[in-house]
């Protein structure tokens, strides 16, 4: 009946128990070899106790069973036995529930590649495959090692991910190990090898808390310290009281600890299986009773609660140039670099839909980044080499450092005509996750990072944070979570090398695999398989709600427990009888238990909704370039009313008629519908309708003073009009990534 024991073994055993018990009405011999039987069980666990030092609620067993001998009461003694095996077949069922998951993870695990090997594809061996290795994907099959695709594909990722729909990924973006290929077949260069990718990092992590024993009885023997002497004080009461041992007897039998040794674990695994359900795997089930009672968060902020890799933000373009050719012209320079602020650009230029033929006799050139020729013009991509650089180079200048951004410089025979502001942009669901943390308990949010100071105080303040440090080496960060345990549990949140001394050493250490840093996934104690967080609020939520039920459950079989020994003592249970309440006692305890495996509570996103929002998602990165015009218009007035800021005016607002009024408006009449039941119905989504109804209002003062020829008189008017357009729409923009396009993200 132990639970290494197969749940087939056990359930055959409380079959036999049962025949047992059943044979001793015509053989009351059999209730005395039952009783022997639970005996030698229960004294199996009591030792196992003390090697490990410690005594719990098993000695109440031994102790009912060894009285039901003494007194002659077998068949109490078979009952409380065939009670035992009952409650560790249900224990056996919980756990059997709560690993299928993570045996489906480990079972998912490719054995073999298909690889391009001597002008044709061989089958090799997953370890075999090697940094660089053009590996093949047919439908259908597992990726076996991360890799950058070669050309387009479609991914199952739910495995991973919880996601249900198919991901749609472009040649040179990522694919990771795990995910089923969910398209046709496609080539991929293999980035990392199978032992050092992230999805190994993750069955590695699922090996260990298969193989471990969740050392969870330290709850349970919480409630002994009580239990325990209240249950013989009450027990030696009865006996002194009625001058009759069996008296004692039954009040032993209701006490009988089967919810305290059943409930908690029960309840504890079912917590793990809900995780790894959600895209969490933890370690152990210690580790989800520490999560239970965190109080601090010390996070890491570059891939942590921003996007890990830095993206073009904004496009500031010099007079007579336009965005789409300035971003144009870096791409087709970058198109061949392997730089993260070349995959940058042309990333950016991706998304804007620009066709992008890549530059001619491309070189590196000194002192500025590379260089190439686009359609007879000389392009480099990089520093500014302008040493007297003209006044909206100088703006742009001023407007990174305001935004604590780089800046990639376009030039064109040696003269800018652009400057690429660049970010590690903030995760579209970190707000939202945060949020979710401190309505789950936790009180004190931390980021801990060695970025600059301007950068990651700006990030805090976006996200609310309590305290932040920069500039942090990995000794500094340790240093961090060492003085937050003294005043409260503490996780730590990292996805990087340099973040797994962190983790290590605080209470609860969580990595984000996503990116293949098996150094953190080593050390964790719980690895979020997504790239997202959101699965971060998703495990302390389940971790919360699995540690309540488990003190609920063993606090409803105490409590029961404590009202069948008063039974007993005062006569109106006899052994037998209490040892039928106990069973019943213990099925309600494990029964409620068994409401962990749920998970916490989430609402469901039909799918219309999730293809909306993939829709709207989509077209707000399509429009950044549209956002840049209105702003940039804005900056064009800053020396006056010049021809060239005439132009950029009259063409923000052609992109505001024609492209971003339209995406507003269908959002209205579409999407907030949609999300409306999700957000708290019409309440939920005014706000964002009131700011749809400022944007068309500015929207319609830029069309009246477009109504006739500009003049003088109307630049301070026309600048505070796309100021405010610029500002409501980023706003506006963020706020729906936070609060609506999150939701197709989450686990259902």
């Amino acid at each position: 009946m132990d639970t290494h024991v197969s749940w087939r073994v056990q359930v055959v055993v409380v079959a036999a128990l049962a025949v047992t018990a059943l044979a001793g009405l015509a053989v009351p011999f059999a209730w005395l070899v039952a009783t022997l039987f639970g005996l030698g069980y229960s004294l199996s666990m009591v030792v196992t106790d003390l090697r490990a030092r410690r005594v719990g609620t098993d000695v109440l067993a031994v102790l009912s069973l060894a009285v039901t001998l003494v007194v002659g009461e077998h068949l109490a003694g078979a009952l409380i036995a065939l009670m035992l095996g009952t409650g560790q077949a249900l224990e056996g069922y919980a756990r059997r529930r709560a690993t299928r998951d993570l045996d489906a993870l480990l079972a998912r695990a490719p054995r073999t590649a298909r690889v391009r090997r001597g002008g044709g594809v061989v089958s090799v061996p997953v370890d075999d495959v090697a940094v660089g290795d053009v590996v093949v994907v047919r439908s259908g099959e597992i990726v076996p090692v991360d890799g950058r695709l070669l050309e387009p594909g479609v991914f199952d990722e739910s495995a991973l991910t919880g996601e249900p729909l198919p991901v749609p990924r472009e040649a040179g973006t990522m694919a990771r190990g795990g995910v089923c290929n969910a398209g046709a077949a496609v080539a991929m260069c293999a980035v990392r090898t199978a032992d050092r990718s992230a999805y190994a990092g993750v069955v590695r992590l699922a090996e260990r808390a298969l193989a471990t024993t969740a050392p969870v009885a330290r709850l349970a023997d919480r409630f002994a310290v009580v239990l325990v002497p209240v249950a013989l004080a009450v027990a030696g009461v009865a006996w002194w009281w009625a001058g009759d041992p069996v008296r004692a007897v039954a009040v032993l039998v209701t006490a009988t600890p089967c919810p305290l040794l059943l409930a908690v674990p029960v309840a504890i695994a079912g917590g793990m299986s809900a995780t790894s359900r959600r895209g969490v795997v933890v370690k152990d089930g210690a580790v989800l009773e520490r999560l239970g009672r965190v109080r601090t968060a010390i996070l890491d902020k570059t891939g942590t609660v921003t996007a890990g890799a830095p993206s073009v933000t904004e496009v500031l373009v010099a007079p007579g140039v336009t965005v789409n050719r300035a971003l144009a012209l870096a791409a087709a320079v970058e198109s061949e670099s392997p730089h993260v602020l070349a995959t940058a650009v042309v990333t950016a230029a991706r998304h804007a839909h620009l066709p992008v033929t890549p530059a001619t006799a491309v070189r590196d050139v000194p002192g500025v980044g590379a260089g190439g020729v686009v359609e007879g013009l000389d392009v480099t991509v990089g520093r500014l080499v302008a040493e007297d650089p003209p006044d909206w180079a100088r703006s742009a200048l001023r407007r990174a450092r305001l935004d604590a951004a780089g800046v990639v410089w376009v030039h064109v025979d040696r003269q800018p005509v652009a400057a690429l502001l660049v970010r590690d942009e903030l995760r579209p669901e970190a707000g939202r996750t945060l949020a979710r943390l401190r309505a789950a308990g936790l009180d004190r949010l931390v980021l801990v990072t060695g970025d600059r100071g301007e950068v990651a105080e700006d990030v805090a303040r976006v996200l609310g944070l309590d305290d932040v440090v920069a500039d942090a080496r990995p000794e500094t960060k340790v240093e961090r979570v060492r003085a937050e345990q003294r005043r409260a549990p503490t996780m730590a949140v990292g996805d990087r090398i340099n973040d797994a001394p962190a983790l290590a050493a605080a209470d609860v250490g969580v990595a984000i695999a996503a990116r293949g840093a098996t150094a953190t996934a080593q050390v964790a104690d719980a690895v979020l398989t997504g790239e997202g967080i959101d699965r971060l609020a998703d495990v302390v939520e389940t971790a919360r709600r699995a540690h309540g039920i488990a003190v609920q459950s063993a606090a409803l079989g105490v409590g029961l427990s404590f009202v069948a020994m008063v039974a007993a003592a005062c006569g109106f249970l006899v052994p037998a009888a209490g040892a039928l309440v106990q069973e019943l006692i213990d099925l309600l305890a494990v029964g409620n238990a068994l409401r962990a495996l749920r998970g916490a509570t989430r609402v469901a996103v039909p799918i219309t909704a999730r293809r909306l929002i993939t829709r709207f998602r989509a077209e707000h990165a399509e429009l950044a370039d549209a956002r840049a015009a209105v702003r940039g218009a804005g900056d064009a007035l800053s020396t006056g009313l010049t021809t060239d800021a005439d132009t950029r005016i009259r063409a923000a607002h052609r992109v505001l008629v024609d492209r971003i009024l339209p995406h507003e408006r269908a959002e209205e009449r579409e999407l907030y519908p949609a999300v409306a039941p999700l957000v708290g119905g019409r309440e939920g989504i005014a706000p964002m309708s009131r700011s749809h109804a400022e944007i068309e209002r500015l929207a319609a003062r830029l069309s009246r003073h477009l109504t006739g020829p500009l003049t003088a008189d109307q630049v301070d008017d026309l600048r505070a009009t796309l100021y405010g357009l610029d500002a409501v729409l980023t706003l506006h923009f963020a706020q729906e990534e936070q609060d609506y396009f999150v939701l197709a993200e989450r686990e259902r």
